[in-house]
Order: structure tokens, then C-alpha cells, then sequence
């Protein structure tokens, strides 16, 4: 073994050039963790402001036109700067490759320039907050095509972080089809793989989509071609086909490795092999194909004839069976388990729990004569965020804990981790659940100001920000200040492959590639402690 080999990651090099240039998968999974951790930030400094305005009827603390600035950047940065690219860049590319017996991914250099477009991206993005979009994070013709903001640079920030996804999705497939270690057969692929490979597909399909409907939009307003703006004989609604074709199937972008995440803690915890591997498998893949299906529920009072109302109602009901099937075969390894409530663990039964909240309210918005009622109601804003946040962010959580001694050869503190959890959970529950009475009730979403009788609902909702941003600010301080000495190779005792290994990974990952003799996705047998 060479001294090069011998040195983990991290140590392979000091500076910025080291970093910013380098072609090692885990060193990229890690600045886009920073990257994006960034980006979520700002974003839910922007929300906590916006809901610390719903304090009161009328102006609390900032005007209408600032309010409508910042719910934009909010949603615009939160999607496209932090949920889409989230787990699947960050967690991707430091797993993947370990998790199939790989030294890298198949195409190094196209992973490092990918990172690269998504740093471009997002400047051009931050650029725009010059003159900032009050369009909302769904850019809406004709007011995007006739509002004086800088609409069109943050949609170019976008079409370049679309160039980004694609290329990570295309790297990600590539590698899981000719660079699997021996024996490392498509049933024996870790959970987490097959989900990212789900995602990826979705992300190489459906990214161009909205490429091309940005570059639309680009065009209307310099050109004034007349595809949107029926001041030239255009179709708004036209623009919402586009961008609902790209955007549903970018929410399973964004919660397809999150469950990827969850099918790999889970078992670990519960000391159980996983119930139903290929179950959960092939319906992440049916999860993908069926989300392309599905956008027009999103338009259901656009003025869709009622048969395509119907038929569209009829698949969103369709994609709730595949991902039933995780639920309930994620609760049939919990049952009888020898589970331990790590941290990790902990934001995993969040997710099942928030997230088939977030699913069977997504079943109510797929009702025609429930939607009529609900659509651009806070019921909305509350069943998205049961699912993104609740869903997506819950287990982006649950990965930084659980694979927080494989990143960085520390522990941190599970006491102080798991109180940031009780108030991230209760601060997230007393944010979201009032929402869903607050639509039921008729408050519509993205208003200013609000009827008086909505005010104590409002006022609950908000404080729930308070206690969630305390939970927040306490999980980074533990994460940032590590336990001192150096975390064991294989805390959890994990069967996975990139336990096999030490903590934090060598620059070569493995020093010769493994040959898989049996599923390594297999947690159930019992590792006896060492005397």
C-alpha cells in the first residue's frame, strides 16, 4: 500500500485548490453538503420571516411587495438550490461508490465540472436578488413575463443547475451499470442505490423538460415569441403543463433518496434484514415511471375537460400504491425489532410518520370535488411541506446523523442531537398541522394580510418557528463540535459495504475491489459484540 493510499480523505491534501479541483467522489459529496446547507439556510431564514409577518392582520414587519420578494426566494432556493440537488448530490456521490465496491464514480472529471455548474448556478441565482422575483417559486405566466424583476437571470440560475442534475444523474447510472464490484448483482444492490438510480432517470428525463420551458420563457420576454402571453396569442396554461410535467416528477427527485435513506436506517436499528427488499426496489422504480403520469392534478380548476380531470385524479391515486408499499414494509421491519433509538433512527420514524401525512393528504388534493375547495388554500402549503420537509428534509437529517462517523471519523453528542430532534419535530408539527385547518377554513396561500379570525392559527404557526429554529441552531452546534478521538470503523454495526471499511474512507475507497459473496443489504444476523 502506498502512503497516498493510507491517507483517508480528508488528509489527501490542504487548501482551497485541493478541494475545489479535486476528482474525488467523497470531497464532492462534501462541498456540495456544504453547498446546499448554505442555500438552506438562507431559505429558512426567509421563511421564518415571512411567518413571523402572519403575526398579526396587516403589516408586522415588512411591506406586501417584500413579503411576496421573500416567500420567492424562499420556495425558488429551498427547491431548486437545496431539495432537488440535496441528498442525491451530497449523499450520492459520498455513498454510492462505496456502497457498490467502486473507487470512484465512472466519469470523475464530469462529477467535479457538474459541481462546478451548480456553484455557476446558484451566483447567477444570488445575482438576481439585486432586482428580486416577487413571481413566486413557480413563475406563473404572464406576470413573469411582464413583472420588471429579474425574473429571467433567476430562471437562466436555474436552466444552468438543470445542466448540473443531469450530468450527476447520468454519472450515477453509468457507474451503477459497469463499475459494481464483483457479485454485486442488481438484487443485491443497497436500497439506497436503487433509489438513487431512480432518481437519476428521473432527473436525466424530466430535467430537459424544464430547460427548455425556462428557455421559453427567456425567449417571450426578449423576443415576445407568443408562447405564454395571450397579449400575443399565447397559452399561460400552456406554461403550466411544462412546468407541472417537470415539477411533479421533481418532487420524487427530491423524496426517492430520502426513502432510499430511510430503507438503510432502518434496518440497522431494528437489527432485522429489511421486509420485502425487492418490494421496495422495484417500487421506486414504479414510483419514477408513474410520477410522469400525474402533473395535471396540479390543474384541476385550470379548465382540463372533465375527462382528463378524471383520468389524472384516477393515476394520482395509482402512485400512492408503490409508495404504500415502502410504508408498510419499513413498519414490518420495525415489527418485532430490537430497535434502538439512535438519532438517526429517530429521524427516520419522523419520516414515516410525517410523510404518510403528507401522503394521504396528497390523496385528498387528488379528489376533484375535495380539490375545488383546497387548491391555493394553506392546505396546500401545509401538504407540501408534510412531504418535503417532512419527507425530504427529515431524512437528509437522518442521513448527517447516521453517516456523520463514516464523513468525518467523529461522533458527535446523541444526548444533545436527540433534544435538537424533540424540538425540530414538535417546532415542524406546531408550523404545518394549524396550516391544514387554516385551508380547510378557506385561507388562501401567498396572501399578505388575512382575515382576523385567522389570526390565532397564524400565531400558533408561527411559534412553531420558534421552537424548530432552536432545534435547528442546537443540531448544528452538536454537529459542529464533534466528540474528541476517532470514531470506530463500523459504529452501528452495520452489514453494508461502506461500513467495511474505516472511518473516514481512504482516497481509494478499498484497496482491492471486494468480491460480494452474499446481499449486503442483508442487517439481520446478529454481530456479536467483541469480548
Amino acid at each position: 500500500m502506498s502512503q497516498e493510499q493510507e491517507k483517508n480523505y480528508l488528509e489527501n491534501g490542504e487548501g482551497f485548490a485541493s478541494w475545489f479541483f479535486t476528482v474525488d467522489h467523497k470531497r464532492i459529496g462534501i462541498m456540495y453538503l456544504w453547498a446546499i446547507g448554505v442555500f438552506f439556510i438562507i431559505a429558512a431564514i426567509a421563511s421564518f420571516l415571512v411567518r413571523f409577518e402572519h403575526l398579526t392582520p396587516g403589516q408586522t414587519i415588512m411591506t406586501a411587495h417584500t413579503y411576496n420578494v421573500l416567500f420567492t426566494l424562499h420556495g425558488s432556493m429551498m427547491v431548486f438550490l437545496f431539495i432537488v440537488p440535496g441528498v442525491a448530490a451530497s449523499f450520492g456521490n459520498f455513498l454510492i461508490p462505496l456502497m457498490i465496491g467502486a473507487k470512484d464514480v465512472i466519469f470523475p472529471k464530469l462529477n467535479l465540472y457538474s459541481f462546478w455548474l451548480y456553484l455557476l448556478g446558484a451566483a447567477v441565482f444570488m445575482i438576481a436578488l439585486a432586482a428580486p422575483a416577487d413571481t413566486g417559486w413557480t413563475f406563473y405566466t404572464p406576470y413573469s413575463i411582464e413583472s420588471g424583476a429579474n425574473v429571467i437571470l433567476i430562471t437562466f440560475g436555474i436552466f444552468i443547475l438543470g445542466f448540473s442534475s443531469i450530468l450527476t444523474g447520468i454519472n450515477f447510472i453509468v457507474t451503477m451499470h459497469k463499475l459494481r464490484a464483483p457479485g454485486m448483482t442488481w438484487d443485491r444492490l443497497p436500497l439506497f442505490c436503487w433509489a438513487a438510480y431512480a432518481t437519476s432517470l428521473l432527473q436525466v428525463l424530466a430535467t430537459p423538460v424544464v430547460g427548455i420551458t425556462l428557455l421559453l420563457l427567456i425567449g417571450e420576454r426578449f423576443f415576445g415569441l407568443g408562447f405564454f402571453d395571450p397579449a400575443r396569442g399565447g397559452d399561460p396554461v400552456l406554461f403550466q403543463h411544462f412546468f407541472w410535467f417537470y415539477s411533479h416528477p421533481a418532487v420524487y427527485i427530491m423524496i426517492l433518496p430520502a426513502m432510499g435513506i430511510i430503507s438503510e436506517v432502518i434496518p440497522v436499528f431494528s437489527r432485522k434484514p429489511i421486509f420485502g427488499y425487492k418490494a421496495i426496489a422495484y417500487a421506486s422504480l414504479a414510483i419514477a415511471l408513474i410520477s410522469f403520469l400525474v402533473w395535471g392534478h396540479h390543474m384541476f380548476v385550470s379548465g382540463q375537460s372533465k375527462l382528463i380531470n378524471v383520468i389524472f385524479s384516477v393515476i394520482t391515486y395509482a402512485v400512492a400504491v408503490p409508495t404504500a408499499i415502502k410504508v408498510f414494509n419499513w413498519l414490518w421491519t420495525l415489527y418485532k425489532g430490537s430497535i434502538e433509538l439512535s438519532t438517526a433512527m429517530l429521524y427516520s420514524l419522523a419520516f414515516i410518520f410525517l410523510f404518510t401525512i403528507g401522503g394521504l393528504t396528497g390523496l385528498f388534493l387528488g379528489a376533484l370535488a375535495a380539490d375545488v375547495h383546497l387548491h391555493d388554500t394553506y392546505f396546500v402549503v401545509a401538504h407540501m411541506h408534510y412531504v418535503m420537509i417532512g419527507g425530504t428534509v427529515f431524512g437528509f437529517f437522518a442521513a448527517l446523523h447516521f453517516w456523520y462517523p463514516k464523513m468525518w471519523g467523529r461522533m458527535f453528542d446523541e444526548f444533545k442531537a436527540k433534544i435538537a430532534f424533540v424540538l425540530i419535530f414538535i417546532g415542524f408539527n406546531v408550523i404545518f398541522f394549524p396550516q391544514f385547518i387554516l385551508g380547510t377554513l378557506g385561507m388562501p396561500r401567498r396572501y399578505f394580510n388575512y382575515a382576523p379570525e385567522f389570526q390565532s392559527l397564524h400565531q400558533l404557526s408561527t411559534y412553531g418557528t420558534w421552537i424548530g429554529a432552536a432545534g435547528f441552531i442546537l443540531m448544528l452546534w452538536t454537529l459542529m463540535r464533534p466528540l474528541p478521538g476517532k470514531a470506530p470503523g463500523n459504529p452501528y454495526r452495520s452489514l453494508s459495504l461502506e461500513w467495511s471499511m474505516d472511518s473516514p474512507p481512504g482516497t481509494f475507497n478499498f484497496d482491492e475491489i471486494p468480491t460480494i459473496t452474499e446481499p449486503v443489504y442483508n442487517y439481520g444476523t446478529k454481530i456479536e459484540e467483541e469480548s
